[in-house]
C-alpha cells in the first residue's frame, strides 16, 4: 500500500489517475508481447529464440496472455493498485529473463525492453519501489547468465554486459525516482495553485455578483460569456447563464451593441446616458478591453444612474429637511405678524376710503411666502407611497372633470388619446397631485384654445410600462433650461414657487416611476413612465 501512503491519494479522482496510468502501461506491455510473438512466429530468421525457438514462442505467448489477464484485473481493480503493479513488473522481469535465455543471452538486445519496463514502473509508482525492482532485475540477469553457462554447451558467459545492464537498470530506476519526485512536487504545487485560483475565482464571482452595477463580459464574436445579477435585472436576461448557452449581445441589447461597435472604432468616444427599453432604467455605459486590445473580449459596465440619482436625492432631501426644520418657524412667525398687520391696516383703510393697492401687494406676497413654506414642508413630510392598481383611462377622465371644475377651465381645452387599456401601480393621491401640477403648468404656458393641452396614454416598448404624455401648444422650454426645470426653486413665472415639477418628480420616484421632459416637440412635452400592474392590451 505504498502509493496511497506516500502521495496522499485518497480522493476518487486521484485514484482514477493512477489506475489510468497503469492501464496505459499494461497496454504497452500487451503491444510489445504481441509484436514479439508475431515476429517469432512469422520471421524465423531473427535472433529472437535463436537458442530455443519454441521456448521463446511459448514464453511470448504466455507474456501476451499475462498482459491480457492484467488488463482484465485493471478493469476490475482487484487486487489493489500496488499489488497489481508489483506483480506486473516482476512478471516483466521473469518473462524477459526467460526470453533472453531462449535468445542466447544479452546479445539479442532484449535487455533494452527491460529498462523501459523499469522506467515505466518507477514513474507510475512515483519513485517508490523503483530501486527494489532494479535489484530484482539485476539478480534475474545474473541468474540467467549463470544458468546459461551451466546448461548451454560452449556458452560464453557475458557477466560484463550483465553488469553494465544492471548498472543501467539502477540508473534508470534512480532517474525515474527523481523524475517522479519532481512530478509529484509539481502536481502538489499545481493543485495548490489550482485551489488558490478557484478561491480567487469564487471571490471575484461574489464581488461581481454583489456589485450595484451591471457587468457583461462579451467575447470577440459578440456573445455574452458572463453577466452578473444586476445586469440580468437591467437587461431582463432571465435565468442565469449556462456554460453551453451564450446570448448574442446584439439580439438582447442592440443599443449597447451599437455603442460597443462605435467604441471599438474609437475608444475615446464618450456616450450620453442610455435609456434601456427592457427595464426603463437610465444607465451609463463603460467599456474596458480584457487585454491591451478588444480581440479577446470586452467588459461592459452598466452604471444605474437612477440609483445614483436616488442616493443624491436622499442626501438632498435630508439637507432640505434640516433646512426647513430650522427656517420654517423663523419664516412663519414674522409672516403671521405681517399678515395680521396687513388685515388691520386694510380695515383702517376701508374705514377711511383710501387706496388699498399697497395692502393687496402685502397680502399677495405673504400668501406666496406661505405657499412656499407649505410646499417645502409637504416635500419634507412626504408620506410613503401606497400603490394600488389603477385604471389609467378612467382615472384621467375623472381627474379632468374635477380639475376643470376647480380651476374654472373649459374642458374643450383638453384632448385625450388612449390607444390601449392600461393599468398602473401608483399611489392615487400622488398620481392626482402629479397630474394636477403638470396640467397647471401646461395651462400656464399653452395658448388657452380648444385642444391646447393633449393627454396621451400608451404602452411602453416592453408592454410592461405605461407612458402618460401631457403636451401643450406653448413655446416649450428653452434648450438651455431643460436640465434646470426639475431643480427646486427654479421657475420662469413671476408668481411661481419653483417646486411644482420638483415635487412631481419626487412623487414619481417614490412610486418607482420617472418624469421626463421630451425634447423635439413643438410645445412643452412631459412624460410619466410608470410600471404597469399588468401588460397593456
Amino acid at each position: 500500500m505504498f502509493l496511497p501512503l506516500s502521495s496522499g491519494i485518497t480522493a476518487h479522482d486521484d485514484a482514477h489517475q493512477y489506475w489510468h496510468s497503469l492501464f496505459y502501461f499494461n497496454s504497452y506491455r500487451l503491444v510489445i508481447s504481441s509484436v514479439l510473438t508475431i515476429i517469432t512466429w512469422q520471421f524465423q530468421f531473427t535472433s529472437f529464440g535463436s537458442y530455443h525457438h519454441l521456448l521463446f514462442l511459448y514464453t511470448s505467448l504466455s507474456y501476451t496472455l499475462f498482459s491480457g489477464v492484467s488488463m482484465l484485473l485493471i478493469k476490475l481493480r482487484r487486487p489493489d493498485f500496488n499489488r497489481q503493479l508489483a506483480i506486473q513488473v516482476i512478471g516483466d522481469i521473469l518473462f524477459f529473463s526467460v526470453m533472453l535465455y531462449a535468445s542466447g543471452g544479452l546479445q539479442s538486445g532484449l535487455g533494452g525492453l527491460l529498462l523501459v519496463s523499469l522506467a515505466g514502473a518507477g514513474l507510475i509508482s512515483r519513485g517508490r519501489m523503483a530501486l527494489f525492482f532494479a535489484s530484482i532485475a539485476t539478480i534475474s540477469l545474473l541468474l540467467q547468465e549463470t544458468y546459461s553457462l551451466l546448461m548451454v554447451d560452449s556458452y560464453t558467459a557475458q557477466y560484463s554486459q550483465a553488469g553494465l545492464l544492471s548498472m543501467a537498470c539502477f540508473a534508470v530506476a534512480w532517474l525515474a525516482q527523481q523524475l517522479a519526485k519532481y512530478t509529484l512536487a509539481s502536481e502538489q504545487l499545481a493543485q495548490e495553485r489550482g485551489m488558490d485560483l478557484a478561491n480567487m475565482a469564487e471571490v471575484n464571482q461574489l464581488v461581481i455578483q454583489d456589485l450595484h452595477e451591471g457587468v457583461l463580459i462579451v467575447d470577440k464574436h459578440g456573445y455574452i460569456r458572463h453577466r452578473n445579477t444586476y445586469a440580468e435585472k437591467l437587461l431582463n436576461l432571465g435565468v442565469p447563464i449556462h456554460h453551453a448557452e451564450f446570448l448574442k449581445l446584439s439580439d438582447r441589447a442592440p443599443e449597447i451593441a451599437n455603442r460597443l461597435t462605435s467604441w471599438q472604432s474609437n475608444q475615446h468616444t464618450s456616450f450620453e446616458p442610455l435609456r434601456l427599453d427592457h427595464s426603463n432604467a437610465l444607465v451609463r455605459t463603460r467599456f474596458l478591453p480584457i487585454q491591451e486590445d478588444f480581440r479577446n473580449g470586452v467588459v461592459i459596465f452598466l452604471e444605474d444612474m437612477g440609483r445614483i440619482q436616488a442616493h443624491l436625492q436622499q442626501l438632498k432631501l435630508a439637507a432640505l429637511g434640516r433646512l426647513t426644520a430650522n427656517i420654517a418657524h423663523e419664516i412663519r412667525n414674522p409672516l403671521s405678524a405681517i399678515s395680521h398687520a396687513a388685515e388691520l391696516l386694510q380695515e383702517e383703510q376701508l374705514a377711511n376710503n383710501t387706496d388699498t393697492r399697497l395692502i393687496h401687494i402685502i397680502c399677495d406676497n405673504t400668501q406666496r411666502l406661505n405657499k412656499i413654506v407649505n410646499d417645502v414642508l409637504q416635500l419634507n413630510r412626504r408620506n410613503a407611497s401606497e400603490p394600488d392598481p389603477i385604471d389609467a383611462n378612467e382615472f384621467i377622465h375623472k381627474f379632468l372633470e374635477v380639475f376643470c371644475h376647480t380651476e374654472h377651465i373649459n374642458t374643450n381645452v383638453f384632448s385625450v388619446n388612449v390607444s390601449t387599456n392600461c393599468w398602473v401601480n401608483f399611489d392615487r393621491d400622488h398620481l392626482n397631485q402629479i397630474i394636477w401640477n403638470l396640467c397647471c403648468n401646461a395651462w400656464r404656458h399653452c395658448r388657452k384654445q380648444n385642444n391646447s393641452i393633449h393627454i396621451a396614454l400608451s404602452a411602453g416598448v416592453n408592454k410592461n410600462t405605461v407612458h402618460l404624455d401631457i403636451i401643450d401648444d406653448g413655446s416649450g422650454v428653452d434648450s438651455q433650461q431643460i436640465k434646470q426645470i426639475f431643480e427646486p426653486f427654479f421657475t420662469t413665472a413671476t408668481s411661481g414657487t419653483g417646486l411644482g415639477l420638483y415635487i412631481a418628480r419626487e412623487l414619481c420616484e417614490a412610486n418607482q416611476a420617472l418624469l421626463e421632459y421630451i425634447e423635439g416637440s413643438s410645445g412643452g412635452h412631459l412624460r410619466i413612465i410608470c410600471k404597469g400592474s399588468q401588460p397593456c392590451q
